[in-house]
C-alpha cells in the first residue's frame, strides 16, 4: 500500500475486487469496535485487521488487531495510521487452495499426530478465581495449547494469554491484594487502543524507575505514577499513549526518545528497565543463563521469542528433571542428540562454554523466520522433542515436506533454511539502512556484562547442562566481552558478512536473491 489517502479508508479486497472505501465514521473508534462494526456490516466471513487510536496517532508502538484478538506488533499500526488507512478487509471468493499433493499430505498429518507432540501450556498467577473464568479457545484445527478467553464480571469478553496477560497481573495483584478484572481490562485497553502490551510492559516498568528516582510525579506526567496496578494509572497512561496527551505525546515515541526528552537521569533509569533489569526481577530466556541468547537478542531489534524458546523451553524440560521437580523427558543425552540435529553439534547443549554457540543462533534463526513464514504456531514448531518417546529427537524436516506437499514445488529443509536467511537478511539490511550500522549495534544492556544472574522466569535454579551433560547452574553468570565479541567475530562469518563492521556483503546478499538491495545499500556506502 502505498502513498497516503487525503481523508481514512479502508482497503476491501472482496473475490477480485479490490477497493478503497471512507473509514471517515471508524477514524477515532477503537480497534476492536472497528473490526465488529466492519464485521457487521459486510458479514461475519469478513476477516479484518484494523487499527486503534495509537496507529492513528502513529504511536511506534502501535499494533494490528486481527479477528480472534490475533495481534500484529512492530510499529505497523503506525504505518497504516501514516496513510490513513484505518483497516483491511478480506471476503474470499471460489473453492480456496487447492493442495498439489493431497495423499502426501495425508501421510504427513497422520505421521505428526502420531509423534504425539504436546504443545507448550500456559501458567499464570490467579489461582483459581482466574481458571473459572478462563476457557480454552484453540485455532482452527490445533491439536490444543494454552490459548484461552476470559469474561469478566460485566461480561465482556477477549483473549487473554500469555505475554499480553502477564502486562498487569503482578502489578494489580500487589495492588489490590487480591484478583480482580483489572488485569483482563488492562490487556483488552491494549487491544483496544492498538497498543503493543511487551512496550508497555516496558514503559510501565520505566516510568516506575523514574517515580523512584524521583524524576517522574503524578503531577508532573498527569499519570497516577503512584497507583501502578491500579485501574486508574492503566486507563490514564494508554489514552495519554494513544491520543498523545500531555506527556503521552514524548511517550508514543518510546522509552528511549522519552528519556532523552525528559533528561534528569531518565536515560539511567533504562537500565532498571524490561526483561534484563534487576528491578523488575522477571528475567526470562536471558543471555547469562543461556549463552546463544547473547546473539539472539544483539542482532534483533525487539525480543525474539520464538527464537529464544527453541534453547530455552528445551532445556527448561531438562532442568525439571534435573532438579527432580518434575518428570521431564529431555534428558541429558537427548539435549545433546537435538543439539546435534538443530543446533549445528553437541558443544551447543554445553553451557560451560561459549564454543558452537554463533552456530546454532544462525540455525535458530534461519529455521523461526521460515518457520513465522509459513504461519507455524510457535507452541508446537519446530518439533524438536517427542514428549511420549522418552526424550526422543524430532523431527525438523517436517516443515519443508508439508510446504512442498501443498504447494508442490519441492522445498528440503536446507532450502527452507535458505528462505530464512533470505528473510533475516532482508530484515538486517531494512536495520542497517535506518540506523542501525552493524557491529556497534549489535549489543546487549550493559549490566548483562557486570550484574551477576540471580533468577530466571522460567528456569528459576538457573540450571543448565555442562560439559557431557554435567548438572551446573549459571546462577551469578554474567556475560564475557571478549567471548561474547569473539562470538560475534564467527557468527559474521557464518553469515558471510564483514567480520570488522558486521555490515552484510554484496556477493552474499547477491547470492540470496537480493541484488536491489545491495544496490541500495551500496548508494547509501552502507555495504563491505
Amino acid at each position: 500500500v502505498q502513498g497516503k489517502s487525503e481523508k481514512p479508508v479502508y482497503l476491501f479486497l472482496d473475490g477480485e475486487t479490490v477497493e478503497l472505501k471512507d473509514a471517515s465514521a471508524l477514524w477515532g473508534r477503537s480497534a476492536i469496535e472497528t473490526r465488529e462494526i466492519l464485521k457487521s456490516e459486510l458479514g461475519n466471513s469478513a476477516r479484518v485487521v484494523a487499527i486503534g487510536p495509537a496507529g492513528e496517532n502513529m504511536a511506534i508502538m502501535a499494533t494490528l488487531l486481527a479477528d480472534n484478538d490475533s495481534s500484529g506488533s512492530g510499529g505497523l499500526g503506525a504505518v497504516m495510521g501514516s496513510k490513513k488507512l484505518k483497516a483491511i478487509v478480506v471476503k474470499g471468493a471460489g473453492k480456496g487452495v487447492k493442495v498439489a499433493h493431497p495423499e502426501r499430505l495425508r501421510e504427513l498429518v497422520g505421521y505428526y499426530r502420531e509423534l504425539k507432540r504436546m504443545p507448550l501450556t500456559v501458567t499464570m498467577t490467579g489461582g483459581r478465581d482466574l481458571r473459572a473464568r478462563m476457557k480454552k479457545d484453540v485455532c482452527y484445527g490445533c491439536l490444543g495449547c494454552g490459548r484461552r478467553t476470559y469474561e469478566a464480571e460485566d461480561g465482556q469478553k477477549g483473549k487473554f494469554m500469555c505475554g499480553s496477560s502477564l502486562l498487569y497481573q503482578s502489578r494489580a495483584l500487589k495492588y489490590y491484594g487480591e484478583w480482580t478484572d483489572v488485569p483482563f481490562y488492562a490487556n483488552k485497553l491494549c487491544d483496544s487502543y492498538g497498543l503493543d502490551t511487551q512496550a508497555i510492559d516496558l514503559m510501565i516498568s520505566w516510568l516506575q524507575a523514574c517515580y523512584k528516582a524521583g524524576i517522574l510525579t503524578d503531577e508532573n506526567t498527569g499519570i497516577p505514577l503512584s497507583q501502578v496496578g491500579s485501574l486508574e494509572f492503566i486507563e490514564t497512561l494508554l489514552r495519554k499513549v494513544s491520543l498523545r496527551e500531555g506527556i503521552g505525546d514524548v511517550l508514543a515515541q518510546g522509552i528511549v526518545k522519552a528519556a532523552d526528552s525528559i533528561g534528569s537521569g531518565a536515560r539511567e533509569q533504562l537500565g532498571n528497565t524490561g526483561h534484563f533489569s534487576k528491578a523488575d526481577y522477571k528475567e526470562g530466556y536471558g543471555p547469562r543463563l543461556y549463552i546463544t541468547h547473547a546473539l539472539l537478542y544483539a542482532l534483533e531489534p525487539r525480543t525474539p521469542i520464538q527464537q529464544l524458546h527453541e534453547v530455552g523451553l528445551t532445556v527448561s524440560k531438562w532442568a525439571n528433571w534435573a532438579s527432580r521437580t518434575a518428570e521431564a523427558n529431555a534428558f541429558s543425552d537427548a539435549v545433546r542428540a537435538i543439539a546435534r540435529k538443530f543446533w549445528g553439534g553437541e558443544v551447543a547443549a554445553d553451557f560451560s562454554t561459549c564454543e558452537g554457540k554463533a552456530l546454532a543462533a544462525k540455525m535458530i534463526q534461519d529455521r523461526q523466520y521460515a518457520k513465522e513464514c509459513l504461519i507455524l504456531c510457535d507452541f508446537l514448531w519446530p518439533i524438536i522433542d517427542l514428549d511420549y518417546s522418552q526424550g526422543d529427537v524430532g523431527d525438523p524436516s517436517l516443515e519443508s515436506k508439508i510446504l512442498s506437499a501443498v504447494t508442490g514445488s519441492e522445498v528440503d529443509e536446507q532450502g527452507l533454511y535458505a528462505i530464512g536467511e533470505r528473510v533475516f537478511n532482508l530484515q538486517r539490511a531494512i536495520l542497517v539502512r535506518d540506523g542501525r550500522w552493524g557491529r556497534d549495534y549489535d549489543s546487549l544492556p550493559d549490566h548483562c556484562f557486570t550484574a551477576p544472574l540471580e533468577y530466571d522466569f522460567v528456569n528459576r535454579e538457573c540450571l543448565v547442562p555442562g560439559k557431557d551433560g554435567e548438572i551446573i547452574s549459571r546462577k551469578g553468570s554474567v556475560v564475557d566481552r571478549a567471548e561474547f565479541e569473539r562470538m560475534k567475530d564467527e557468527y559474521y562469518q557464518l553469515r558471510q558478512w564483514d567480520v570488522a563492521t558486521g555490515l552484510q556483503t554484496r556477493a552474499k546478499l547477491e547470492q540470496l536473491g537480493l541484488k536491489d538491495v545491495a544496490q541500495d545499500l551500496e548508494h547509501r556506502e552502507l555495504i563491505a
